[in-house]
């Protein structure tokens, strides 16, 4: 069966740096685009990042471009997320996500299967 395994959260200072990864397995990696979403507590799950199914584009929201960057591997089924200059405001469980298409979709419901999910906090 299809399952993404995230790692990688904790807590980092505002200001600070952490990378996520999320590993794949029981899809053809390389036929998924993969994205980030996160999610605070009394929050709607948001949309953070996002990449195609060959890494050449990827697309992210006001709200962390510039300080987010995600990538991938295709060779390990893996799609990181590096987060830098962190904010209190980053805080929230991060998921990644995968869905079967050429194009990067940026709305939770239309991804296919999700992962369990990483707690990232960010102290001021």
């Amino acid at each position: 069966q299809v399952q993404l395994v995230e790692s990688g959260g904790g807590l980092v200072q505002a200001g600070g740096s952490l990378r996520l990864s999320c590993a794949a397995s029981g899809v053809t990696f390389s036929t998924y685009a993969m994205g980030w979403f996160r999610q605070a507590p009394g929050k709607e799950r948001e949309f953070v990042a996002g990449i195609n199914r060959s890494g050449t584009r990827t697309y992210y929201p006001d709200s962390v471009k510039g300080r987010f960057t995600i990538s991938r591997d295709n060779a390990k089924n893996t799609v990181y997320l590096q987060m830098n200059s962190l904010k209190p405001e980053d805080t929230a469980v991060y998921y990644c996500a995968a869905v079967y298409t050429m194009q990067i979709f940026t709305i939770a419901r239309d991804y296919d299967y999700w992962g369990q999910g990483t707690q990232v906090t960010v102290s001021s």
